[in-house]
């Protein structure tokens, strides 16, 4: 079975569409999907990047907001953690055109979790 892959990375961003041009232009990714909240996610042919408008009223600061695994397995992975001295998988409560599940590492750091993938094969 192969081993669950890093597919997908978030950053909180200051101007997101602005990054999307620039990573476009300069990097060669193309624009999945630019949503109605101004966030945009792009992709390089194998892995994502979330360019998220910062939510908390600006006080997040701009950088690393989580990362993305492609699991085989989403039951079987969720299963597995609630093993760990960490919080439980949770369902993402409104509707992701990417990750299924939210969870969480011993050192805070939040990553999502796909079966379905991130939008490329």
């Amino acid at each position: 079975m192969p081993r669950p892959r890093i597919r997908h990375l978030a950053l909180y961003a200051r101007n997101p569409e602005e990054l999307a041009r620039f990573y476009g232009k300069h990097f060669g990714m193309e624009t999945l999907v630019g949503d109605e909240d101004g966030n945009f996610f792009l992709h390089d042919g194998y892995l994502t990047l979330a360019l998220l408008k910062p939510d908390m009223g600006g006080e997040a600061p701009a950088g690393m907001n989580h990362f993305g695994f492609h699991v085989d397995d989403i039951d079987r992975t969720c299963a597995e953690l609630a093993d760990e001295n960490v919080p439980a998988p949770q369902r993402r409560a409104s509707p992701r055109p990417y990750a299924e599940y939210r969870a969480i590492d011993p050192e805070g750091n939040w990553f999502d979790l796909s079966e379905h993938g991130y939008g490329v094969d």
